[in-house]
């Protein structure tokens, strides 16, 4: 079930900072049912409930009373944001068509049925209309983060090389490396896991259809570097497609057996399946890289320079575009002012019940 969380990378660099803060009134809400405002868009308890229900695991457990307050505090944040970005939306003209959304519902719902699907909503007591909303406000957010930020960052062919004549020694490889990718499951609940979606298999029989889902789409051609940043519960290469660069001769004979045996016996551009314990790795062989100095004229270095250039631009660029935005905003966060004014403690209304 996705957690609605969008633009989570921008999300999380900012934190609660500022929960209090932005250019709002000293008033109290107009109702104990709003826990924020935005620009004079009231933000309801209920709303930030309706999301705190989908990211509960049943198996996990009961959340203690701070766990609970953390995580709605979390959520709200990430709906003040989404708040903003989607006041640009207009201005920017993005509206989501409904084949859009129609899709991107379909995608979060994976490959359960309508009638599991229905069910599950229900048992968090989720509308799909409310679901379908929420999907239509991620895609704005995605929308605008692409416009406002994505598009605006470039690497140009002089910085690459530049970098490539100070780092040269770097990309002599001294051994053979194997540049893998991967998708995690684990049959064990995860309440923190950090893939886009929030999904978390947390028994044996949730995670092998999970694994068989997955298998079944990369054999129909989805991108495997999509389906980790949905799907993968490896908190580190989940956010990079799955990508965990290319990993030395040396270190592969001293893995596992079964992760040792199977990275041998792949070529590039094969998946391999290797289970071990609780955990089930999908795992893609995407290059091989013989020994020897790579010079610049080299694809595969280039690409990775400009890769690596760009992907720091972009993290400094999000950060810093919603600083901006945030400070222009009128942002007030009641919440956070009734846990700092409890002293780590809110109203009941706050508590998960």
């Amino acid at each position: 079930m996705s957690r609605f969380v969008a633009i989570g990378l921008v999300m999380g660099a900012l934190g609660i900072a500022g929960a209090c803060g932005g250019a709002g009134t000293s008033k109290g809400p107009s109702s104990p049912d709003v826990w924020a405002v935005v620009n004079g868009t009231e933000l309801k308890r209920d709303h930030v409930e309706r999301l705190y229900r989908t990211m509960l695991n049943s198996e996990a457990g009961t959340p203690t009373e701070e766990e609970a307050l953390s995580a709605k505090l979390s959520i709200l944040e990430d709906m003040i944001n989404d708040e903003i970005l989607i006041a640009r939306a207009t201005g920017l003209k993005i509206v989501p068509t409904d084949d859009e959304i129609t899709k991107a519902v379909a995608e979060q719902r994976g490959q359960m049925t309508e009638e599991a699907f229905t069910k599950q909503l229900s048992d968090r007591r989720i509308t799909p209309d409310e679901f379908r909303q929420e999907v239509r406000r991620e895609l704005i957010v995605r929308k605008v983060v692409e416009k406002e930020i994505t598009e605006k960052v470039a690497v140009s062919d002089a910085e690459i090389t530049a970098f490539f004549e100070k780092n040269r020694d770097t990309f002599n490889v001294r051994e053979r490396q194997y540049h893998l990718a991967q998708i995690v499951v684990n049959s064990q609940p995860n309440p923190q896991v950090a893939n886009r979606r929030g999904d978390d298999a947390a028994t044996p029989e949730q995670a092998q259809r999970k694994v068989t889902m997955l298998t079944e789409r990369l054999r129909t051609g989805d991108s495997f570097a999509d389906l980790a940043v949905d799907f993968s519960e490896d908190p580190q290469s989940s956010q990079n497609g799955g990508d965990i660069g290319f990993v030395p001769q040396s270190r592969i004979d001293a893995a596992p057996p079964q992760l040792r045996q199977a990275v041998m016996a792949m070529k590039p551009g094969q998946v391999s399946t290797v289970n071990a314990g609780t955990q089930v790795t999908i795992l893609a062989l995407v290059a091989i890289q013989e020994p020897g100095q790579r010079e610049i004229s080299n694809p595969e270095v280039k690409e990775a320079i400009s890769k690596g250039l760009k992907d720091r631009r972009l993290q400094l660029m999000q950060n810093a575009f919603m600083s901006r935005v945030r400070n222009e905003a009128s942002v007030v966060n009641y919440l956070a002012r009734q846990i700092v004014d409890g002293a780590g403690k809110a109203a009941d209304a706050a508590i998960n019940k």
